[in-house]
């Protein structure tokens, strides 16, 4: 469970907010703490003198019975002394969110590969598959963070969605997607465009095609929005073009057609190249009469 510390507050420590704000009372807070059970963004437990910060998040985890469990394994592709890189399968939170806590690739390599300061550099969507980039030291997430946030990493996704022959590609795609706080789809606005892919043709056959993705920026959905957009809504996508809701709990029969193949940068702390690409398949275009049944 996240609890951020509010902004305008005068606590003088996490302790102190923490026992005022949750019912669970000042002995089971104090226990807590003293077995490391509250810990910061990066993994680090919080002591009971840790002075108050506003807008920082400290993070427990907590019984969760109802928390269904994602019958598929992440798998680790690389690892060294300072990165992870995981191939998360489709339904499976990158991080703790909501009601996503335990169920998350996050909390299953922190206890898979016992390292509890293990952090996240980027995250990908729930219902998306593919190539996550850890960070083994908290001090260095900073760095490979900048890495996204500069644009720095080449990405490539692969996406299953209908065909289109009258659809030209290749092209790039340029609109300003909005998403608002407590609204599941984005939508695209007016404006200058915060949002830019690439979308190529692979190959087609039978109505469908897959299709090479290239994004350029990183906004929430930005591959869902613009492949809907373009007429050719990436399959099992319960909010693009229309909301027909979250996916229901345990439901795991159709998952969205979109997967990142591909992780390209050079290693900010080593000087590395790396080029990492996810073995996975697209169900739907394996099993075609599957899921054309």
């Amino acid at each position: 469970m996240r609890v951020r510390l509010p902004v305008g507050d005068a606590w003088a420590t996490v302790r102190d907010h923490l026992v005022a704000r949750l019912a669970a009372g000042a002995g089971v807070i104090d226990a807590m703490l003293d077995e490391g059970r509250i810990v910061d963004v990066s993994g680090r437990p919080v002591p009971r003198d840790m002075a108050y910060v506003p807008g920082m998040s400290v993070w427990f985890h907590r019984e969760l019975p109802d928390e269904e469990r994602v019958p598929f394994t992440v798998d680790v592709l690389y690892r060294d002394e300072h990165l992870v890189v995981a191939d998360k399968p489709h339904f499976l939170a990158t991080t703790p969110r909501g009601s996503h806590i335990a169920e998350t690739v996050l909390a299953r390599l922190r206890r898979q590969l016992d390292i509890p300061a293990l952090g996240a550099a980027h995250r990908l969507d729930r219902l998306t598959a593919g190539l996550v980039l850890f960070t083994v030291r908290p001090e260095e997430r900073g760095a490979y963070q900048s890495l996204f946030r500069d644009r720095r990493v080449t990405k490539e996704y692969e996406a299953v969605a209908p065909h289109d022959p009258a659809l030209v590609l290749p092209r790039t795609v340029r609109s300003r997607i909005l998403k608002e706080r407590g609204v599941l789809a984005a939508r695209e606005v007016e404006g200058e465009p915060n949002a830019v892919s690439r979308v190529e043709l692979l190959e087609h056959r039978d109505g469908r095609a897959r299709y090479r993705l290239m994004p350029r920026t990183g906004q929430t959905h930005q591959l869902r929005v613009h492949m809907s957009a373009l007429g050719v809504p990436i399959l099992g996508d319960p909010l693009y073009p229309v909301v027909t809701g979250p996916v229901t709990v345990g439901d795991f029969r159709r998952p969205l057609q979109l997967l990142a193949r591909l992780l390209e940068f050079t290693d900010p702390i080593t000087g590395r190249e790396h080029r990492f690409v996810s073995p996975r398949g697209l169900r739907s275009w394996s099993h075609y009469e599957e899921w054309a049944g």
